[in-house]
């Protein structure tokens, strides 16, 4: 990378998070609420074909329609003057945020450094990206307003090392993977912008939220109080100083009930000999490799921790994990030369732990680097040829190494609540997911801990009924009498696709919690005339298949 371009490793974002107090707060999240401006108030504003071509990196299109908006009256609407000044970077008059935030007003926005001063024209811009974001969950809906750094698309420069990131499409994922069962405490590992840990306290009665960039735990506290969390601490306070600073959940808050506690250090330091019912995490576990520094491109705190990560990190969470806890957490790893990437993972999985880890996609070298270099800043647009050195260094670094492909999914591992021989899967599943997978988790893992302690006899014993999301396909050459293929299809969970024998398939196709896994095969043995020792052998095949799509949850355990 050329001097002019290149940034050091010191280089940091330009403005200081946004801090609150609990009155200051209180005021902004009534004003936001009052305006009504929300997800779909957006959509509604940009237009359909805007607001798709805003969440692809696209501005353009939804600048022209704020636009419009501001200039069709004399009193824009509040969500298209937040709209513009938060989510795109457009300056909008200090009396127009006035009157979309009538509490908190202009001259508020800046004290608690949402925006900066007017300028000569009585304009303001906004220091930070600030934007709603719902969900739905077992407690009803909620809407929460999470403030970042300024992205790339409206500063037009490359992020800095210390970038906080808004709600992208990783953060979604680790929030529709963890299980919303309630718990007593929860750790958000790693907790950036703070969104995992909004999502924890709507289900857990305290929540550690670590990160080692003190940047971030800003954010996160002033996220965790306009979301209803009130700082028992001192305004202002440095979250990653090292003594915690605490906040308490206001009662009937959209926050939920729970604890909050913010530490300042690296990945499980700061919860040395602490256990938890639940982490969430998605650490930093991308490697970029030396030469690709030299060639300009720092390290990223958001998504890089300067070398592999994961293999200590994964093999530490056993400590840190009650009986019958889980910690669920993105990553990925590399395919290297003829070798299995699931010997490689499995090595860092801890002794005594359960463990399910899903490969989602398998990038190339190429598409892998040139994804987070892009990430990153370094772009061909913005500089071509240091863009070509650090594309080249990396995939130098992937020959040396004979990596042949990147994997990224999701690990779970689970601490058996009573003494046993763990499981283990580590598998590929591919299929296109539809909705949150957390609720699908928490199933598996429960159905796997019920199983562990049961003999062949006792599962035929159950009663299991047919998930609800299950349809079957049979396929039939034209005129035969029997199927030659019968395809069983999962509408939820990771959509899986199983191929049943007839055995297999009656089984589903009975499992309504009335019969048992037992009954069911007598009953197929008596129709099809077997003998006692083909009966047997039936009954066998059936209660394996019933582990299995007892496991996958293609069937419930009913009684």
């Amino acid at each position: 990378m050329s001097p002019a371009n290149a940034r050091s490793a010191s280089e940091s974002s330009s403005f200081p998070p946004p801090a609150a107090t609990p009155e200051q707060a209180a005021s902004l999240r009534a004003d936001l609420a009052d305006s009504g401006w929300g997800v779909e108030a957006v959509a509604a504003l940009l237009g359909e074909a805007a607001d798709a071509a805003l969440r692809r990196e696209i501005r353009l299109p939804a600048l022209r329609a704020v636009r419009a908006a501001l200039a069709g009256g004399p009193v824009p609407s509040p969500v298209a003057v937040l709209t513009a000044l938060f989510m795109l970077g457009e300056p909008v008059p200090a009396t127009a945020l006035d009157a979309a935030l009538p509490r908190t007003t202009a001259a508020g926005a800046a004290a608690v450094g949402l925006v900066g001063e007017p300028d000569g024209a009585g304009y303001v811009r906004a220091l930070v990206d600030l934007r709603p974001h719902e969900a739905v969950d077992d407690a009803g809906e909620v809407r929460w307003w999470v403030a970042s750094d300024l992205g790339e698309l409206v500063t037009g420069r490359a992020l800095a090392p210390d970038h906080v990131l808004g709600v992208g499409g990783a953060g979604l994922t680790l929030a529709g993977l963890t299980p919303r069962t309630r718990v007593g405490t929860a750790l958000d590992l790693g907790c950036g912008c703070g969104i995992q840990t909004l999502y924890l306290l709507r289900h857990a009665e305290h929540v550690v939220a670590t990160d080692i960039s003190a940047r971030a735990l800003a954010f996160t506290a002033f996220n965790a109080a306009l979301a209803g969390v009130s700082v028992t601490g001192a305004p202002g306070a440095d979250p990653g100083a090292d003594a915690a600073s605490e906040t308490d959940v206001e009662p009937g808050s959209d926050s939920g009930a729970g604890r909050l506690e913010l530490l300042h250090g690296s990945l499980l330091e700061p919860v040395a000999g602490r256990r938890f019912d639940l982490i969430a995490s998605n650490p930093p576990f991308v490697l970029t490799p030396p030469a690709v520094r030299e060639a300009g491109l720092p390290l990223m705190e958001y998504r890089d921790a300067g070398g592999p990560i994961l293999p200590g990190l994964v093999a530490g969470l056993g400590e840190h994990l009650e009986p019958g806890a889980s910690a669920v957490m993105l990553g990925n790893w590399e395919h290297c030369g003829a070798g299995s990437w699931r010997d490689a993972v499995a090595a860092w999985l801890p002794e005594g732990l359960d463990a399910w880890v899903i490969e989602r996609e398998l990038q190339d070298p190429v598409e892998y680097a040139t994804m987070w270099l892009r990430d990153g800043g370094l772009t061909p647009e913005r500089d071509l040829e240091a863009f070509d050195a650090a594309l080249e260094a990396w995939i130098d670094d992937f020959e040396v190494r004979d990596v042949r492909g990147v994997g990224f999914g999701y690990l779970i591992v689970h601490r058996p609540r009573h003494p046993r021989e763990p499981w283990r899967l580590l598998e590929e599943v591919t299929t296109s997911v539809q909705g949150v997978l957390g609720p699908h988790v928490a199933e598996v893992l429960e159905v796997r801990e019920r199983l562990a302690g049961l003999d062949d006899d006792a599962v035929a014993n159950l009663r299991p009924l047919l998930a609800p999301d299950v349809t079957e396909e049979r396929h039939l050459i034209p005129g035969a009498a029997e199927p030659t293929v019968i395809l069983l299809r999962q509408g939820g969970g990771l959509g899986r696709t199983l191929q049943a024998s007839t055995a297999v398939a009656a089984l589903a196709g009975v499992a309504d919690g009335e019969l048992s896994v037992g009954q069911v095969a007598s009953a197929v043995a008596a129709l099809s005339e077997l003998n006692a020792a083909d009966a047997l052998a039936l009954c066998a095949e059936m209660v394996e298949a019933a582990r299995h799509l007892l496991t996958t949850g293609f069937l419930r355990p009913g009684k």
